[in-house]
């Protein structure tokens, strides 16, 4: 069959199918599994030939080796897997076809170059570690193919002195000790050719290719090296044998253990370097080392690890200006005029307010005293000051961030990590049966579906999120009934004198904070549950809409879960925020949900404390919540393998051995560790204005997060396959996405779930004359005036059960409509108007004003620093110079005689003084 009509997958087949095709499996002759540029050395193994075996050695007690037997070849990768001669015999069957899957993997690897040496485990006889090592011309074949940028020339521009420099004395202690983790030298890099060798800056072979480097081209060779050809289907990736049982494990080693420094010579022990000036609890005050990070770990790991504590950082001003605000809240409530009158017997003592559910009693405003005080601390001036400067704060931190991350993107080599230089994902083309022409280079290409299919795939999986979006939606309004039948339940009870056994804080108990807080706990359940069955759901629609690359899939998968979790992190604070209390009507006419369930109400004090108390609920049980996953759990998971081991724990394990026993990395990567971030971002900006302390808890929260994150990255789990990464892929713009969503919430907060406005307007306008008896603006009076009267004898008969005290003609609510006996009774009155028209007004200038500042901050401040710029100007020009040094090269030797054509080094190489010309 032809090349074209040939068809490469990774689902395996039934176990029935297997069976049967185990007779027909051979080595057939085939051209090439792979396109040249992807899998350069690939050459299938011809039909009949033996297939070459991994050769077996002994451990040689060396526990701390990176290096085969010889203590040459550097170990790149491990492969791990469980003898199928040693399992029992009724099951040996079953293991018969893993075995011929895994010894032609193996065959494939030596194949295209690899060296592989097996050694048996010390520990269980059963398992086997197949060491895998890259010769140099296969580092250079795929430095090649990957296009990893090398150092070509030490970087001659002088760096700009940090403004710091002059506090040195008192800031070196809050760095990485320099005597452990010194500064890496600064180079200009270019993309590695093997061509252009001579012009690359190798100092040593052995380490001119980090191993986080070695460990990423291997890794790519292992995704792509087939393991079965049966006719037209080939079937490759370490993957999906992964999957399938055929290996246990795969992963690159670390260089020493976390706490003790490795004895062999030449190790950096970088990963205990990492332990003790990082992820070791005594470090917590000190900077991150982000070069070690990203030289050992790779790229993407550096660059979340920089934004994480670039975040941190920034939240320090905002957590003082919060804690600031609290303050003068807490310092305010005592003070605070209409907080004074819902408390005084002679005002709030005698005002009688109506009964808030059909079943409900009439009770005394001052009822509500401490939940007043309480909200005068967060519903105060000071909150309006906090909530622009927060608006002004997200956009320093973006801006900002853009900065530091261009000098990263230079620092670390992925100016020009392009798509076009990122290779197809193993599973995307597996499934390469269609052919189309490339828009681009114009050459056939193939593809795994048509532009029709396409289509198909995506709108399957729009679907899908949209239905999932809707679940929330409903288990919110689920969550909703259960606040207005259970609040009719609390308010029976709470009003009565069975209270007794709550002396203590019977004061702080009331229906509506009752309800509240057992409907935070059910949301937060809710919550949890609802994220464990989407994130399967969501994985599975990614991988049915089959994306290019590892990136592509990362931003398709980023997007559906950020939705989704959008909708069920803040969906009930925006229902508190901007629905709860807004329709209830008045008591003769109040507004049922479904016919069945009377609209709850809000506190007299407003809904602004009740809002405050579920995003205290909801970060609080998240972050508890999420350090018992990331810190508990791996932990008791090598407890539990270490204690089943302990039997042979006094031999001397190999350096494969001990990271077996670490947990594997997750598949999703940091998927879930930005997420877990841009979520509290989004607590922290968009409901800002309901809870200043929302950055102080931020901040203390990411304090232990680094270090939870570092922690269990360095010692609990096995070393993660290093990956490029050029930014933070898709979370840059959902976090600009939060931060323009943050500006129009919190100037709705403040506008329609706080007192503000109102008091503002009773200030300025109906203090005094013609609206009021004062001769000067004052807040005295104001709790009279926001709430209404009623007649007790307009209540319907069928819907109030309760009776009303002695010479009680009238109740108060809380709205603003003319009184009983009022030609326009109980119609909004022009308090009402001129409340509604100030909130519009609020809205409207704030957001202009705010974003118009975010506007020109991002104008004024630049996305790349002036230096980076010049540096990078500085790298293309050498770049030039070698590309056009070389070229000129080949033409002289094409042009002189034979006997001439030889040319020495020293004639071609360019000069010094060309690439060192100051541009």
């Amino acid at each position: 069959m032809s090349e074209e009509n040939d068809i490469l997958e990774m689902e395996s087949l039934s176990d029935t199918e297997e069976l049967r095709g185990a007779a027909e499996l051979g080595m057939i002759e085939e051209a090439v599994v792979y396109p040249e540029e992807f899998l350069p050395t690939y050459h299938s193994i011809k039909e009949g030939a033996k297939v070459a075996k991994a050769e077996e050695a002994e451990f040689n007690g060396k526990s701390d080796s990176l290096f085969f037997n010889d203590g040459v070849r550097r170990i790149d990768f491990i492969l791990v897997y469980e003898d199928e001669d040693k399992k029992e015999f009724e099951k040996r069957h079953t293991f018969q076809r893993r075995k011929r899957r895994r010894e032609y993997f193996e065959a494939s690897l030596m194949n295209m170059g690899l060296e592989l040496e097996a050694t048996k485990s010390v520990i269980d006889d059963k398992l086997m570690f197949v060491k895998v090592h890259m010769p140099w011309d296969v580092l250079c074949t795929y430095a090649e193919v990957l296009h990893i940028k090398l150092p070509i020339q030490p970087n001659d521009l002088a760096s700009r002195p940090s403004p710091w420099r002059y506090l040195s004395c008192i800031t070196k202690y809050f760095y990485p000790n320099e005597d452990l983790i010194s500064k890496e030298s600064e180079f200009f890099t270019a993309p590695f050719e093997k061509d252009r060798l001579e012009y690359f800056f190798v100092k040593d072979k052995d380490l001119f290719f980090t191993p986080s480097m070695r460990s990423r081209m291997a890794f790519y060779i292992l995704s792509r090296a087939p393991y079965e050809i049966r006719g037209s289907i080939k079937k490759f990736g370490i993957t999906k044998l992964l999957d399938s049982g055929v290996y246990k494990a795969a992963y690159p080693l670390h260089d020493s253990r976390f706490n003790v420094k490795s004895i062999e010579a030449g190790c950096p022990s970088e990963r205990y370097l990492l332990y003790e000036e990082w992820a070791h609890p005594k470090s917590f005050y000190k900077m991150q080392p982000l070069d070690l990070i990203r030289k050992y770990y790779g790229e993407k790991i550096g660059i979340y690890f920089a934004w994480l504590g670039f975040y941190t950082i920034m939240l320090t001003l905002a957590a003082v200006v919060g804690l600031g605000c609290f303050i003068y809240g807490y310092k305010t409530q005592e003070t605070s005029t209409w907080s004074k009158e819902v408390c005084d017997p002679e005002i709030g003592g005698k005002i009688v307010m109506c009964p808030q559910c059909d079943l409900c009693k009439y009770w005394t405003l001052n009822g509500t005293c401490e939940t007043s005080k309480k909200l005068c601390i967060f519903d105060n001036f000071g909150t309006l000051v906090f909530a622009v400067f927060m608006a002004v704060w997200v956009t320093l931190f973006l801006e900002f961030w853009k900065r530091y991350q261009a000098e990263l993107e230079y620092e670390w080599d992925t100016v020009e990590f392009l798509e076009q230089e990122e290779p197809p994902r193993p599973e995307y083309e597996a499934k390469c049966i269609y052919e189309r022409k490339n828009p681009v280079t114009g050459v056939k290409e193939k593809v795994p579906y048509t532009a029709c299919g396409r289509c198909i795939r995506v709108s399957i999986g729009m679907t899908t999120v949209l239905f999932w979006i809707m679940l929330i939606l409903a288990s919110i309004v689920a969550i909703t009934v259960y606040r207005l039948a259970v609040f009719i339940t609390f308010s029976a009870k709470l009003r009565n004198n069975d209270l007794k056994d709550l002396e203590p804080i019977k004061e702080y108990v009331t229906p509506q904070m009752a309800t509240s807080v057992t409907a935070s706990i059910i949301s937060f359940v809710v919550i949890m549950i609802l994220n464990i069955l989407y994130e399967r759901v969501a994985i599975w629609i990614t991988d049915f809409e089959l994306p290019r690359t590892k990136t592509d899939y990362e931003n398709s998968l980023t997007l559906k879960m950020f939705l989704f979790q959008f909708v069920n992190y803040y969906s009930s604070c925006f229902y508190i925020a901007f629905a709860k209390g807004k329709v209830v009507g008045y008591p003769g006419e109040p507004v049922y949900l479904l016919g069945k369930y009377r609209n709850e109400e809000c506190d007299p004090g407003g809904c602004l404390i009740e809002l405050t108390t579920q995003l205290a609920i909801i970060m609080g049980g998240k972050a508890i919540w999420n350090n018992i996953q990331e810190v508990l759990l791996p932990w008791v998971k090598n407890l539990i393998f270490r204690y089943c081991t302990q039997a042979t724990s006094e031999k001397v394990t190999p350096r494969w051995e001990q990271d077996y026993q670490l947990q594997p990395s997750s598949k999703l990567g940091l998927f879930h560790e930005y997420l877990e971030m841009v979520i509290q971002f989004g607590f922290v900006t968009l409901f800002v204005a309901s809870f200043p302390l929302a950055p102080v808890l931020a901040l203390i929260n990411n304090l232990f997060e680094i270090r939870v994150d570092a922690w269990k990255t360095t010692t609990q789990f096995r070393r993660i396959v290093p990956e490029k990464a050029q930014d933070i892929g898709a979370w840059q713009p959902i976090l600009q996405g939060i931060a323009i969503l943050a500006v129009a919430t919190n100037a709705m907060i403040i506008a329609f779930t706080s007192d503000m406005i109102p008091r503002l307007v009773y200030y300025w306008s109906f203090s005094v004359a013609p609206y009021g008896d004062h001769s000067h603006n004052t807040m005295e009076g104001y709790i009279n005036s926001s709430l209404s009267m009623f007649s007790i004898t307009d209540f319907p008969s069928n819907t109030l059960n309760i009776s009303a005290p002695l010479n009680l003609t009238t109740c108060r609510y809380r709205d603003f409509r003319f009184p009983p006996g009022h030609p326009r009774q109980y119609q909004h009155n022009m308090y009402y108007w001129h409340v509604i028209a100030a909130k519009m007004a609020f809205i409207i200038v704030v957001e202009h004003v705010v974003y118009f500042t975010k506007f020109i901050l991002s104008y004024v401040i630049p996305d790349v620093p002036y230096t980076v710029k010049e540096q990078i100007k500085r790298e293309k020009y050498l770049t030039q110079v070698i590309l056009h040094e070389t070229n000129l090269k080949l033409v002289t030797r094409r042009l002189k005689p034979k006997e001439k054509e030889t040319l020495s080094y020293e004639e071609t190489k360019p000069s010094k003084d060309k690439l060192e010309l100051d541009f």
